[in-house]
């Protein structure tokens, strides 16, 4: 059974597109994004000065999926002002201190490295760290507690509006949605962050001559990250993937300009247009 969860977001200058810091009032964990534009303004916070695991994000020309650098430093604002000179992919940072200073450098420590375990597993972002952090030894008692700080922490960042943890698992068979083609087979989910397909659903190999060049290129960057392999007679999905819009979805997993909309379908035939776009008429 799922509980509802109050989330306090505080916007230190008013604008809702600049600094924020996010707590559940009742723990001691809090998040600061920062937007990189906003750094030096952050640089007074009495919070960036105490031990922190913290998150670059970003993205690539090279990667279809948002990059991310999971770090961590005993004073925050001093390494995030030199990643702001060395690392260039950033556009956000996520600092995440203890509102009681409870955490120290071998609590960070652990939880960077298991925060690297995590980003792997979700698969929703590219890990950019070149070297892997080590799990430092922690006392049976504490890892219990670190596990709980992840929680909190995993909850916030999402709220914040990046879903790094958040695994894609599928759902039951009834909520799943079907692209068919010639020789397409891809089942997915609609989510709220796009069109999930699933792996091991295949696309067309071929595309339509009149398909647009950025269903072309999505195709081709996917097989060039090996998102997409050749088997046989098909492209086939090697992990799930998130796509922003069903059309997207739909037009790689075809080969050709399509209508997501319509032609995602759930089991029983209704679209994804009849279920989630179509409002109910009442009766006259």
């Amino acid at each position: 059974m799922s509980f509802g969860t109050t989330i306090q977001i505080f916007l230190p200058d008013g604008n809702p597109r600049s600094i924020k810091l996010a707590e559940i009032t009742s723990r001691t964990i809090q998040a600061i994004l920062i937007p990189r534009a906003k750094l030096d303004d952050a640089g007074s916070r009495e919070e960036l000065q105490r031990c922190s695991v913290y998150f670059l994000i970003g993205t690539s020309d090279e990667d279809s999926k948002p990059m991310i650098y999971v770090g961590e430093a005993e004073d925050a604002y001093s390494r995030l002002k030199q990643h702001n000179k060395s690392k260039e992919f950033w556009i956000t940072t996520i600092a995440v201190v203890s509102k009681t200073q409870h955490l120290t450098r071998t609590h960070i420590k652990y939880l960077e490295w298991f925060c690297c375990q995590e980003v792997v597993s979700a698969g929703r972002y590219v890990l950019e760290n070149s070297n892997t952090p080590t799990k430092p030894f922690v006392s049976e008692p504490m890892e219990a507690d670190l596990q709980d700080n992840f929680e909190t922490i995993k909850l916030l960042v999402s709220t914040l509006g990046h879903p790094i943890f958040d695994k894609i698992t599928q759902p039951r068979k009834k909520e799943l949605v079907y692209c068919k083609g010639k020789d397409a087979l891809a089942k997915g989910e609609y989510t709220e962050d796009g069109l999930v397909v699933f792996a091991d659903s295949s696309c067309n190999l071929e595309e339509v001559r009149s398909t647009k060049i950025y269903i072309r290129n999505a195709r081709q960057k996917l097989i060039e990250e090996g998102i997409l392999h050749k088997e046989n007679n098909v492209y086939k999905f090697n992990s799930n993937y998130i796509f922003p819009s069903p059309s997207q979805a739909a037009g790689v997993v075809l080969g050709r300009e399509a209508n997501g909309w319509d032609e995602w379908k759930y089991e029983d035939g209704r679209t994804l247009n009849e279920v989630h776009r179509q409002l109910d008429t009442p009766e006259q």
